[in-house]
């Protein structure tokens, strides 16, 4: 399977560490005339020993390269430490006459959940110790957490292994007594307004799509199904209204989508459908009184607002209240008792509009800063005139508001404290546009300190995705201090492809546009370049899952414009998951990236695929990331790409594999081995930029 193992006598890229030849076996595959070698595919066969040696070393390998970081890893490691509160408490919410919150403690991997009744100083109930639930385990994720009506049951889904295949289990909060599992492979649940009655989608077992729908008796003990979505293309996921009134199931694949309603009290109703899906056509619902608002692109592709009658549903009722406009993305809304939120995004930036429902007056949110991003936080009470959001930027720290929706007035109720002598003043957040070649202004945004030179002399970590229409997100990460004090520059490139300009934004990067996300990544990183910010070289490109292709297809087109590649959990191996439909996602998925079933999609994929483009010359330096029991990128598209490049690049820099053997798509679950996995990751960018030793900016030469 590998050659013999050789204990290497020094850690250092291009000493006498000897990376493990992975064994090739010969396969073909032809379609459409094409014949491509795939001698690597056997590293797919998860339960053959050989796989999980050959990862082994890899992993081996690894930990010599970068034997000579320890200490650096242990710095970065006890820096990242030194500025989080590690006993912490979110902002509780309040919810049917309890506070809920969660809070972490000193030493302890992950989360509490807990609320008390009434006031904070109510005694606490402790609701989950997840890290109790994690004991003799080395992952522990919880997917979905709903509280009963009457406040006694709680419904929560884990997955223990890194799978995202979770287990549903109902506790009830006054004995502690905590149910047999309910179900396996649960993605969603919501209850009924009778606190008896609770309904779940579950997945297919070898593909994970969400497909089913059934109602659960806690009193029968009976699970009945209420649905099942045949197409393919389609999921499925079941949620309650804010307003409580009614339970809904989304019914939706990449570009089309359908809801169906029951009354909230009806456990054995029917379930009626909002509007049928039409292709190309997608909406979410909210609830409001005698209407349901749908958020639709039926008449432009960045959505519109409309209401229908809750009553009778359909196209004859259907009233505008918002009409699509160009440039600016309807992203969500949300129903209160007297208003309405929109989560908008013009020219890049995101904002927030609220509307009072009984004169129509509406009010912007005013954010200060050139790069920013806001979400709603926990809005669990329908009728109240308070709205939280969070917001956060490269430079202040994620930070919870409540606006006073009728005083037009936020208060900022907590943001994460920055420990260690953290100082916003001494960083500077900058956003630029970048010319792609067709003429399109990429939007990028940076931080760097200020101590930094900006004569080009600087390195630069540029950050991408750029795929299903998600904005990439502008956040602020205490544990990135530790480059910005090393005088690195962090910039993040919204290339076409995410959502960051709308959904024309998301179409012009995907499909038979896909190419547009990779080009525009290289125009944004010439731009800084250009710019002196940094130089043509000195830059580290990273990127996770979709992000991950898109630093894997760069890597191959421009070369030369990297340090290094830091890729995690990447979708490399396009063409060879697109074909194969047993695989997790891969139908839905042809919506966004082609079916290579097709000549024309099997073409234009061709061109890109990083494992099926991989040639003879010389690469970046290369750390790929991954883990064993990933769903949704398996462990074998890096394991096959990192054995596939070793046969043929002609350089010496470092190409190293790391595989989390008890995880999934990301990463360790763990904070304090999260934070471990990131100062590895660091330490290898600082290693390949020649800053290994040197001191943050305040701490000397």
């Amino acid at each position: 399977m590998t050659e013999e193992d050789k204990e290497p006598k020094s850690g250092m890229p291009g000493a006498a560490c000897v990376p493990p030849v992975a064994l090739q076996i010969e396969r073909v595959v032809s379609i459409h005339g094409d014949r491509r070698e795939d001698p690597f595919y056997w590293l797919r066969e998860r339960d053959n020993p050989n796989v999980r040696l050959y990862l082994e070393a890899e992993n081996r390998y690894t930990e010599a390269v970068m034997k000579p970081t320890e200490a650096v890893r242990e710095e970065l490691y006890g820096e990242m430490l030194a500025r989080i509160r590690q006993t912490d408490r979110s902002v509780p919410y309040r919810f049917r006459g309890y506070l809920y919150y969660s809070r972490s403690e000193e030493g302890k991997q992950y989360l509490i959940h807990a609320r008390r009744r009434g006031s904070m100083e109510s005694p606490e109930e402790l609701l989950l110790d997840l890290n109790q639930l994690s004991e003799g385990r080395k992952f522990m994720a919880m997917e979905c957490f709903a509280v009963s009506d009457d406040s006694r049951l709680l419904a929560y889904s884990l997955d223990p292994v890194g799978y995202r295949q979770y287990t549903l289990h109902v506790k009830n909060l006054e004995t502690g007594e905590v149910s047999n599992p309910l179900a396996e492979r649960v993605g969603s649940a919501a209850w009924a307004a009778d606190s008896r009655t609770l309904f779940y989608t579950v997945e297919e077992e070898q593909t994970k799509r969400p497909w089913r729908l059934y109602r659960y008796s806690m009193s029968s003990g009976e699970h009945d199904l209420v649905y099942e979505e045949k197409d393919e293309s389609f999921t499925v996921a079941v949620f309650r209204t804010r307003s409580g009134c009614f339970l809904c199931l989304d019914i939706h694949s990449h570009t089309t989508s359908e809801t169906r309603f029951v009354p909230a009290g009806q456990t054995r109703g029917d379930w009626k459908t909002i509007l049928p899906r039409q292709p190309e056509v997608e909406y979410e619902t909210d609830h409001h009184q005698d209407l349901f608002y749908l958020r639709i692109n039926d008449r432009g592709r960045n959505f519109r607002l409309i209401s229908v009658p809750a009553a009778d549903p359909g196209e004859g009722g259907v009233r505008e209240v918002l009409s699509c406009r160009p440039g600016v993305m309807l992203e969500g809304v949300e129903f209160f008792a007297r208003h309405y939120a929109r989560w908008e995004r013009s020219e890049g930036l995101p904002r927030l509009v609220v509307t009072e429902l009984e004169s129509g007056e509406s009010f912007s949110v005013p954010f200060p800063e050139p790069a920013y991003e806001i979400t709603p936080a926990v809005n669990a009470e329908f009728d109240t005139g308070a709205l939280r959001y969070n917001y956060v930027s490269l430079v202040t720290p994620r930070s919870v508001y409540e606006l006073d929706m009728d005083a037009r007035s936020s208060l900022l109720l907590k943001r994460e404290e920055v420990l260690a002598g953290y100082d916003p003043e001494q960083y500077e957040s900058r956003r630029i546009l970048a010319p792609a070649a067709d003429g399109a202004q990429i939007p990028v945004s940076l931080v760097f300190h200020r101590s930094t030179p900006l004569d080009g002399s600087a390195p630069l970590l540029l950050q991408g995705y750029g795929a299903y229409g998600i904005p990439l997100p502008v956040t602020f990460r205490s544990q990135r201090l530790s480059l910005l004090d090393r005088g690195v520059i962090f910039a993040l490139a919204h290339v076409r492809g995410g959502g960051d300009l709308g959904k024309p934004w998301h179409d012009a990067g995907r499909m038979m546009q896909k190419l547009n996300s990779f080009t525009d990544f290289i125009s944004v990183a010439e731009c800084l370049a250009e710019r002196r910010y940094t130089r043509a070289g000195n830059i580290a490109a990273t990127g996770g899952s979709a992000g991950g292709l898109l630093v894997g297809a760069v890597a191959h087109m421009r070369p030369d414009l990297w340090k290094a590649i830091v890729s995690h959990v990447p979708f490399v191996d396009v063409l060879n998951t697109m074909l194969d439909a047993s695989l997790p996602l891969t139908i839905g998925e042809y919506e966004e990236w082609g079916n290579p079933n097709l000549r024309e999609d099997y073409g234009y994929m061709r061109r890109y695929c990083p494992y099926s483009n991989l040639e003879a010359k010389a690469y970046p330096a290369m750390l790929l990331t991954t883990s064993l029991h990933d769903s949704q990128v398996m462990y074998w598209e890096p394991a096959k790409y990192v054995a596939r490049l070793r046969t043929l690049k002609t350089d010496a820099e470092p190409l190293l594999l790391k595989t989390n053997m008890d995880a999934g798509h990301g990463g360790a679950s763990g904070r304090y081995d999260a934070w471990k996995e990131l100062a590895f990751e660091y330490a290898f960018l600082l290693e390949r930029w020649g800053r290994l030793h040197r001191k943050p900016a305040g701490q000397g030469a």
